[in-house]
């Protein structure tokens, strides 16, 4: 009896020791595991940037840091030359200058106003010649959106739209190649050296009937709109042609082809239709 409790004693021993060293592996390889994982986490840890290395390369790449850089540069390199033959002051003097005068020039160069919200030199120069105008009765507006009948989306622009004593005008305004003639065949094609100008006229006459409409409606009565095209560049072998329905002059004809035509609207139209011109025709570019 006493043997077998004694043997039973130690199997239940026995099996204790087994069932402790079972719990005891896992809790080993759970800190090994995690052991790694650390090793592991530590060596893919990102190489943080120095502050001062971003912000050298920060600098390097903005635009104008360059250009202040360049600016420094070249005043250095002026002054020191004044320097050299003259003296200390005046190369002072003369590299303050150089910044200050690339300073404007890059001024006039720039500006906030998006490229394609600006008007070309085409447009100005008609532009000029439409003010001396104003005292004989015509009224401007410039760069005016056509919208469409049916969506209201503005597809079309008005360069110029003059309304005065003899009617109202649609003027686009186009800078050309000056080496490439212009010629026309029955009224009926227009081109410029090689090139087919049909779908620029198409596109001027569509602008100006689609003004016509929308002012007649606004006004109550007919409202014709002229389409036409003042060309800058090339030389224009006629006066003023009409070439599918669409007047083709030379730009600094833009004047006169307007001044020398009957008078068939009275003041108060012309106010009438300026005024409904304002507000059907917006702005192409809104500030």
């Amino acid at each position: 009896m006493g043997e077998e409790y004694g043997a039973s004693l130690m199997a239940i021993m026995e099996r204790g020791n087994m069932q402790g060293a079972a719990r005891a592996r896992p809790e080993a390889g759970t800190e090994e595991t995690r052991s790694e994982e650390r090793r592991e986490h530590h060596q893919q840890a990102p190489v943080k940037e120095r502050p001062e290395e971003r912000t050298a390369a920060a600098m390097l790449d903005d635009p104008r840091m360059r250009r202040w850089m360049w600016r420094i540069g070249v005043a250095v390199v002026a002054g020191l030359a004044v320097v050299l033959v003259v003296g200390w002051r005046l190369g002072l003097t003369v590299a303050v200058l150089v910044v200050i005068g690339d300073v404007v020039r890059q001024s006039r160069k720039s500006s906030s106003v998006t490229a394609w919200q600006k008007s070309s030199a085409a447009e100005r120069r008609t532009e000029r010649q439409l003010k001396s105008l104003q005292r004989n009765g015509y009224l401007v507006l410039h760069a005016r959106a056509v919208p469409r009948d049916d969506e209201g989306v503005s597809d079309g622009r008005i360069d110029h739209l003059v309304i005065g004593p003899s009617g109202v005008y649609a003027i686009d305004s186009e800078k050309w190649d000056k080496r490439l003639p212009v010629r026309t065949m029955s009224h009926l094609k227009l081109f410029h050296g090689p090139f087919n100008k049909k779908d620029r006229l198409d596109e001027a006459r569509w602008e100006a009937q689609q003004a016509s409409s929308i002012l007649g409606e606004r006004v109550g009565f007919d409202v014709p709109v002229q389409p036409s095209v003042a060309i800058y560049g090339p030389s224009i072998p006629w006066k003023v042609m009409r070439v599918r329905e669409v007047d083709v002059y030379a730009g600094n004809r833009a004047r006169s082809y307007l001044r020398r035509r009957p008078k068939i609207l009275t003041d108060g139209d012309v106010q009438r239709i300026f005024q409904a011109a304002e507000q059907a025709l917006p702005p192409k570019y809104p500030e």
